[in-house]
């Protein structure tokens, strides 16, 4: 499909709607970047945990810290040249990352980062709050969206633990708490996004459905 090289794709939701799974596979079919800003969060709580250090001070490592992203299935993830993709996929990490990114400081200084990135267009971002702090005024947005029954059922399968639905039902109801009530830049639907049910559809039917809101 010929799409605009400078395109921007901004796809937000809540954690486990499907945002990571779409935007990779939207950026590979339209040979755009894919740029994951959680997976910037879990580097920088990587980082964070690491120094021993906790709350909005971790603002303060923005200043020494280079991510980068290579390629690879799953993407790479390069914190300051060491490849931490998988270190920074697991659960305490995600929860770290979650709390990290509910302080003002440091969201505002990876937003900067984030749209220094989108600035140069060609680029699907995946999110909470790409649509409507780090790419206000993208191209298409799109709000990815299921039931928490659904989500932690996916999360739980994702994991390969059966018996750890609750838990995961638990851990995905509180960052859902979190990121909607935060201060700064809380999770919403922006008024231009289009809303999709995920639940009830493929991941095939939610990209095809995807591809159909592209701008003319």
């Amino acid at each position: 499909m010929s799409v605009s090289r400078k395109l921007v794709i901004a796809i937000d939701g809540p954690a486990g709607a499907g945002k990571s799974t779409i935007a990779k596979l939207l950026a590979a079919r339209l040979d755009l970047r894919y740029l994951d800003t959680g997976a910037m969060y879990r580097a920088l709580a990587l980082k964070a945990s690491r120094k021993g250090i906790q709350g909005p001070e971790a603002a303060d490592l923005m200043h020494e810290t280079q991510i980068a992203f290579g390629p690879g299935e799953p993407q790479r993830v390069l914190l300051d040249g060491e490849d931490v993709t998988s270190a920074i996929r697991t659960a305490e990490i995600g929860e770290a990352a979650s709390a990290l990114s509910s302080h003002s400081a440091v969201r505002r200084a990876m937003v900067e980062l984030q749209q220094a990135f989108v600035a140069e267009g060609g680029v699907v971002l995946e999110g909470r709050d790409t649509t409507t702090v780090v790419a206000p005024n993208a191209d298409l947005k799109i709000y990815l969206t299921a039931s928490l029954e659904e989500r932690a059922k996916r999360r739980t399968s994702e994991r390969g633990d059966a018996e750890a639905f609750e838990r995961t039902r638990a851990e995905i109801e509180q960052r859902d708490h979190r990121d909607i009530t935060r201060d700064d830049s809380p999770l919403s639907v922006a008024p231009d996004a289009h809303v999709v049910e995920t639940a009830t559809l493929t991941v095939e039917e939610v990209l095809e459905k995807t591809l159909s809101l592209l701008p003319a």
